[in-house]
């Protein structure tokens, strides 16, 4: 019996076999990794660096720095989980994976360990582009609290993404993933600053999850007050997104293994 035991992977092991391989095919497309890590550099290079009057204010500057960070995971958590789980639907390889003995706790572990390393290394040209072209700044304590702020607020993202995987086809969630993003960014004030909303737009923004991401980010690098709204809506969108995924995992489950 014990012997037996010392055979059997842990959990741990597996979710690190599992992320390792995810990885690897994730690089096996370098476009993808290409523009995961370029497009938000791009975009703090190209449309906050020359408006000096942002790229020259601390506080405007490392604000510019941190709705891009969130844009960076937010789009990685879409398109790693959406796309994947899509992709992984329509192929038989998927289903036999689920009739392996692992735990599939170890699957979802793995996606989530490899989806926030491309997540966290999104973010580092974003952090060389604004400490060299902008005033952006912050101790180090409180890049940490933001890490850590960005990890929370990825979950909402990372549960969004896995509704779409097992709600629509491939090529339907391309398209989804897409129209989702941009309007998230758009609205939750990721490209253009809230303060230069409309009443009625930052009214609504303020539902939305990539708005609440930046607020709580924004809270753990510079500090200041917390709006209810704020975390009060990443708990809300982390708990609808969660039953979301779970009914439409199950659904898919009941389709195509009775």
């Amino acid at each position: 019996m014990t012997a037996h035991a010392e055979t059997v992977p842990s959990v741990a092991r597996l979710t690190l076999l599992h992320a390792r391989f995810g990885l690897i095919e994730t690089f096996r497309v370098p476009i993808a990794v290409i523009g995961t890590l370029v497009f938000p550099a791009l975009a703090l290079l190209f449309f906050v660096v020359p408006q000096r009057a942002v790229a020259d204010d601390p506080e405007f500057a490392t604000q510019a720095v941190i709705s891009l960070s969130v844009f960076a995971v937010m789009s990685n958590a879409l398109f790693s989980f959406g796309l994947t789980i899509s992709e992984n639907r329509e192929k038989p390889w998927d289903p036999y994976l689920r009739t392996l003995p692992a735990p599939g706790v170890a699957r979802v572990f793995a996606q989530i360990l490899s989806t926030g390393l491309l997540g966290l290394v999104a973010i580092i040209p974003l952090i060389v582009v604004g400490g060299i072209f902008t005033a952006a700044e912050a101790p180090v304590l409180r890049v940490l609290a933001g890490l850590v702020a960005l990890a929370v607020s990825a979950l909402p993202f990372m549960l969004i993404g896995t509704t779409i995987g097992y709600a629509l086809p491939f090529k339907a969630a391309i398209a989804v993933i897409q129209i989702v993003m941009f309007g998230l960014a758009f609205v939750g004030g990721l490209f253009l600053p809230p303060i230069l909303f409309a009443d009625w737009l930052d009214t609504i923004s303020k539902f939305t999850p990539s708005r609440q991401a930046r607020e709580l980010v924004i809270w753990a690098v510079q500090g200041g007050p917390l709006e209810w709204w704020v975390w009060v809506g990443v708990v809300a969108w982390t708990t609808l997104s969660l039953a979301a995924a779970l009914l439409l995992f199950r659904r898919d489950e009941g389709r195509r293994y009775r």
